[in-house]
């Protein structure tokens, strides 16, 4: 929006041409997304608080998490808002991206939300059915898998999936990348929701993504550093970057809040919603399996529940001491806060391997 407000005013005053540049309204949804969250956290942690609402907590979880049932909750009610609102501000108007990006984070954010609200009406750790948020994740990714395939972001690459350190690797996918784009939309979602079980992980691990994919989408959409890098070229996938710096700042602004100890979590209303666009972000411009090395964490955290399920049908036993993955390292003895920030250090490799990938190929 200010785009379209600011940028034909430049006659008057040259300083709204700043507004034309991608790199001063990526830099300013940052500052604008976290001045939001900042404001509006500390509201709605004393509306939870007001109300006497309590987190519901699993009966299996570690005994240290059950003193954490008076810790607000739902706290995607402001980030996911934050986020959306700062979008509309700050990316192009005229641009498919910027509805493409707030579709999928509204759609996942509203099952995150009845999720969270059933579990604490309920007062107990099951919200929706898995049937019901699978139906919210696959409609979100049919969704973009059917727009994307009869309006790919540039036609040689319609059904194109690229493969990390090789140039010239290209897997054509036909009609099933309308299936592909659906599993990488669920799976990237469910893994963000499993990663969110610590103080700090879950938003840490999604700021050092953003971070990765807000220099890819910059790539992606600038023809010069695409043809330099052999990068697909994906017109107007510079405005992705605003949104993902849009995610940073609402992002920092919640860790602000979720650092350990953590004053409020996000729950599934912004648990589901941040990894579900994330996972559309990388279908948009193209960079499908590189997710899967940028979210490192998040991969090996879904792994992890994948395992311990497999291997106790298979031998009554478990192959970690629980699951998702982080929980293991507690049972070892590890402070919860050493887990976050380890898996965060890992979670730097991750994206930094990542990056390599530009020019490793």
């Amino acid at each position: 929006m200010f785009y379209w407000l600011f940028v034909p005013l430049k006659e008057f005053f040259f300083g709204f041409n700043l507004f034309r540049y991608i790199s001063f309204r990526a830099l300013g949804g940052i500052i604008t997304s976290f001045a939001f969250v900042v404001v509006a956290v500390p509201m709605w942690i004393n509306y939870f608080k007001s109300k006497k609402l309590l987190m519901a907590v699993r009966e299996d979880s570690l005994v240290n998490h059950h003193k954490k049932v008076t810790v607000p909750t739902m706290g995607g009610v402001i980030l996911i808002p934050a986020i959306i609102i700062n979008a509309l501000l700050w990316m192009r108007l005229d641009c498919k991206f910027t509805y493409i990006v707030v579709g999928v984070l509204f759609i996942l954010g509203l099952c995150g939300f009845m999720d969270d609200y059933k579990k604490i009406k309920r007062q107990s750790a099951k919200g929706l059915s898995a049937k019901t948020k699978l139906m919210f994740q696959a409609a979100a990714g049919i969704g973009l898998g059917i727009y994307m395939f009869f309006h790919p972001a540039f036609p040689e690459g319609q059904t194109a999936v690229s493969i990390p350190f090789f140039k010239n690797i290209i897997l054509y996918t036909g009609v099933f990348y309308i299936l592909f784009t659906s599993i990488i939309i669920v799976a990237s979602s469910n893994a963000v929701n499993l990663t969110d079980g610590l103080d700090g992980l879950a938003i840490g691990s999604v700021i050092l993504v953003s971070a990765a994919f807000a220099i890819l989408a910059y790539i992606a959409g600038n023809i010069k550093f695409a043809g330099y890098l052999k990068f697909p070229y994906v017109p107007q996938a510079g405005e992705i970057t605003i949104f993902l710096t849009i995610i940073i700042g609402a992002g920092l602004g919640f860790l602000w809040f979720n650092a350990p100890p953590a004053e409020i979590f996000m729950g599934d209303t912004g648990s589901l919603p941040l990894g579900g666009v994330i996972g559309a972000i990388s279908v948009l411009i193209k960079q499908e399996a590189l997710l899967i090395i940028a979210g490192g964490v998040f991969v090996v955290e879904a792994l992890s529940v994948i395992i311990q399920v497999l291997y106790y049908k298979k031998t009554s036993r478990r192959f970690f001491k629980m699951a998702p993955l982080h929980h293991h390292f507690e049972l070892k003895n590890w402070p919860e806060s050493k887990v976050v920030v380890r898996f965060w250090i890992m979670g730097i490799f991750c994206i930094i391997l990542a990056l390599l990938t530009l020019k490793v190929r």
